[in-house]
């Protein structure tokens, strides 16, 4: 009988530990060390102001439990009848001071070399958008093609809506990551286009507000090759949980190639203003820019969600004179969720975008919308 007790109380106790583990690992409390000298910095400061705090609070909530012990009433404690002790007061303003001045010391060493972002090797520009994030490459030559592009969210929409089971990296996987060199000091020159966002990767302990009009600095040097992942930190609309970051660091062999390729798309959407697009062609890429950058608001089947985002299906917009629907995707809407595009896609992917919405959802217009009708809208509008 005996045996089997502790057979039984072995087992229970072995499932407690594997439910402690499972539950530890499932729910991390603490910061993340990073892949940065300065993310580590920042961790081994959070966990050396933490210990203090611990040591503080074992010793004053010690004092006052042995206080309440040794002097309660049933042992016959009389209380004090001091009015005030200028040695206490004393003590009880210097300790606090001296013990704040050296956890400043750390914090000020910190603080100092995260906002230093002096002597970059790369700088990238930052744009929060609703909602996505834009990528800037800054140029140091004029004459340099420019390396600019939209990162969004890439999780399918079956995923989403629950007709799918969850990736690994649901919500965090993007169609266009942002790529660094290894060993080099980036800058990330953040800001907004239009309400707050906030542009946060745990691992470089980057977490930067994007506001509109202003620019804020960060940097950070990623010492290993990877993908790390983060988010926008700013409540900024119904899709807020929708633009996540993804930054690939990489060799700067492998960066540089990266970036020529980029430069050369590039050209090749300039130089695209001016092709003549078939309407298969047009449809199949108008899908596919839909999938990734209409769809959270105007739904899979154009049905919307009004009355902060219309319904595409029927709608007077895309039935009606191609011109205005040109201009409202190039201009947006003022004061509303509708985002100006004209910056966001190409001519060729604005072409194509307009086409597809023009000819699905039942809209059957028959209307194909060539790259040169965009660019003249685009022209007007500079």
């Amino acid at each position: 009988m005996l045996s089997k007790a502790k057979l039984w109380l072995g087992l229970v106790v072995a499932a407690l530990m594997t439910l402690s583990t499972n539950l530890q690992a499932a729910w991390e409390l603490n910061m993340t060390q990073g892949v940065t000298q300065i993310s580590r910095d920042t961790y081994d400061l959070h966990m050396q102001i933490l210990w203090w705090c611990v040591a503080i609070g074992v010793v004053v909530f010690g004092a006052m439990l042995w206080s309440i012990i040794n002097h309660r009433k049933s042992k016959g404690a009389v209380a004090a009848t001091f009015h005030e002790s200028t040695k206490i007061e004393i003590m009880w303003t210097v300790i606090p001071f001296i013990i704040l001045i050296l956890m400043a010391i750390p914090a000020t060493r910190v603080l100092t070399e995260a906002y230093d972002s002096t002597e970059s090797d790369l700088d990238i520009q930052v744009t929060g958008y609703q909602w996505r994030w834009e990528y800037r490459y800054m140029r140091g030559d004029a004459s340099e093609e420019e390396v600019l592009f939209y990162s969004n969210l890439s999780t399918p929409s079956d995923q989403i809506d629950n007709s799918l089971p969850k990736g690994e990296h649901y919500l965090l996987e993007v169609d266009k990551p942002m790529v660094i060199p290894v060993n080099k000091k980036v800058r990330f020159l953040i800001t907004s286009n239009d309400v707050l966002h906030a542009w946060w990767v745990p691992a470089f302990a980057v977490k930067k507000d994007a506001v509109p009009g202003f620019i804020n600095e960060a940097w950070a040097i990623a010492e290993e090759p990877g993908i790390y992942r983060g988010q926008c930190a700013e409540l900024c609309g119904i899709q807020h949980g929708f633009m996540p970051i993804v930054v690939h660091a990489v060799p700067q062999e492998e960066y540089d190639a990266w970036y020529a390729e980029q430069q050369q798309a590039a050209v090749a959407a300039r130089e695209g203003a001016n092709s003549v697009v078939t309407m298969s062609a047009a449809l199949q890429q108008g899908e596919e820019i839909y999938s990734r950058t209409c769809i959270a608001c105007h739904q899979t089947g154009g049905t919307g969600l009004p009355p902060a985002f219309p319904a595409l299906a029927g709608s007077a917009v895309a039935n009606g004179d191609v011109e205005a629907n040109i201009s409202l995707l190039v201009n947006g809407v003022p004061g509303t969720a509708m985002a100006a595009f004209g910056r966001q896609l190409s001519p060729v992917e604005l072409s194509a975008i307009i086409t597809y919405i023009r000819n699905s959802f039942g809209n059957n217009t028959g209307d194909l919308v060539q790259p040169a009708d965009v660019t003249t809208i685009l022209q007007e509008a500079q």
